[in-house]
């Protein structure tokens, strides 16, 4: 992923987050207050319903204003007018609280005008009673008032909380989510930081392959096009050795170059028209010295219609020669391998097939992932560091083509590349 996405990424997550949490701060909140509104209505309620329950015991007339006064959020007062039973009070208390399915602690307490202080009555807990008491047994007096008693819910806010637990669960969601989506951030930005070292060292350390190459390459055309070597068969031949391999390590360098371009997204096609079919020809022409030591068995079926295609050349043939060097490696005893091109549906189709060991169903989808080489039991001769097929998968992506394979274990495995019509 390049910077400039990681930095949409970052941007479009934190105005997503700042968003989710203005939301879930504004319908918090909202239903904080229907909850409040809620409980007051129902505290109010039964209390006036105690008052008017206590007043008909007595037979006295209940102020016609004024009746019940909130002090704070979590403790009322009420207005009777009239000496106060404190066990009738509790009775009623509990009894209304209960009928309103208004399952929480409350105390209460009861002014006395001759001490001028409040006597405290009762901690009561209507949902479970056995809970031990969390009080100090202290309630306000209300200088407005002669003969009241006050009541107050010690639990007020944990019952709120209760009532909105389906939001509470939302929110705790929400901000479980946000850690994970910043752990996330934070995961992606330390392995862009690894990428780019990883792809710094690649390129320092295949740029300071060049010199040598291209030292040993100057070296060895000046042994061949010298008489006294060319005349000596032993020489001329251990300088044409030298000649292969150096170019077959310079292939390997410039497709450790390419895949590190890849995949920082700096990597840009030469298309040219090619002839698919003289370029295969002249691919297997270049392996004459394996096919004349009868090491390799080629079938080239080349049956397309039509096979000019635009396409890097330079990078379509070191796709074709990496899976003809997969084909030939992975086979067991004499390989023989096959490639055909025919016409498909919407464009051409180029397929090589082998009848070596194949590649069992759970490692397919992991062909062509970087560094990724397929487990080989017993066999420890098959070389490689795991880059030739991601190399593969990254060309033909960048030709907007497809390649598919199919391979069953100790029957063989065939790669296919898709190549649309004008492509």
């Amino acid at each position: 992923m390049t910077s400039a996405a990681i930095r949409r990424v970052v941007v479009l997550g934190a105005i997503a987050i700042i968003g989710i949490l203005l939301i879930q701060a504004y319908w918090f909140r909202r239903n904080w207050s229907l909850a409040e509104k809620e409980f007051h209505q129902t505290v109010s309620i039964g209390l006036l319903n105690v008052a008017k329950s206590m007043a008909d015991y007595n037979g006295s007339i209940l102020p016609s204003s004024g009746l019940i006064k909130r002090v704070s959020s979590n403790y009322y007062v009420v207005n009777f007018n009239d000496v106060i039973d404190a066990n009738l009070l509790e009775y009623y208390l509990l009894e209304e609280f209960g009928n309103l399915r208004f399952n929480t602690s409350f105390e209460y307490a009861i002014y006395d005008c001759s001490d001028d202080e409040m006597v405290y009555g009762n901690y009561c807990n209507v949902e479970d009673p056995e809970r031990p008491i969390l009080s100090d047994q202290t309630l306000p007096k209300y200088d407005e008032f002669i003969y009241y008693f006050g009541v107050k819910f010690p639990d007020h806010q944990s019952f709120l909380m209760g009532d909105m637990q389906i939001s509470v669960i939302l929110l705790i969601i929400t901000l479980a989510a946000i850690v994970f989506f910043i752990y996330a951030i934070a995961i992606m930005l330390k392995q862009k930081r690894l990428s780019e070292l990883q792809r710094d060292f690649i390129n320092n350390m295949t740029h300071e392959f060049k010199t040598p190459i291209s030292s040993i390459k100057l070296s060895t055309d000046v042994l061949l096009d010298n008489p006294a070597v060319a005349a000596d068969q032993r020489l001329s031949r251990y300088a044409g050795i030298i000649r292969e391999q150096n170019e077959r390590l310079n292939q390997h360098v410039e497709q450790v170059l390419s895949i590190a371009r890849i995949d920082d997204h700096t990597f840009h096609l030469q298309k040219e028209e090619v002839d698919l079919h003289d370029l295969i020809n002249d691919i297997v022409e270049n392996k004459e010295l394996a096919l004349q030591n009868g090491e390799v068995d080629l079938d080239v079926r080349l049956g397309a219609s039509s096979d000019k295609i635009k396409a890097d050349k330079l990078h379509l043939t070191n796709v074709i020669q990496n899976l003809l060097d997969n084909a030939v490696k992975y086979s067991n005893g004499h390989p023989m391998i096959h490639i055909e091109t025919k016409d498909a549906r919407d464009g051409l189709e180029l397929a090589i097939r082998d009848h070596g060991i194949g590649i069992a169903p759970e490692h397919q989808k992991m062909l062509f992932k970087k560094f990724y080489r397929v487990p080989t039991g017993n066999r420890h001769d098959v070389k490689g560091f795991g880059l030739g097929l991601h190399y593969v998968k990254g060309i033909v992506d960048a030709h907007k083509w497809q390649i598919g394979v199919e391979s069953e274990p100790g029957e063989g495995t065939e790669m296919k590349i898709t190549i649309p019509q004008g492509n």
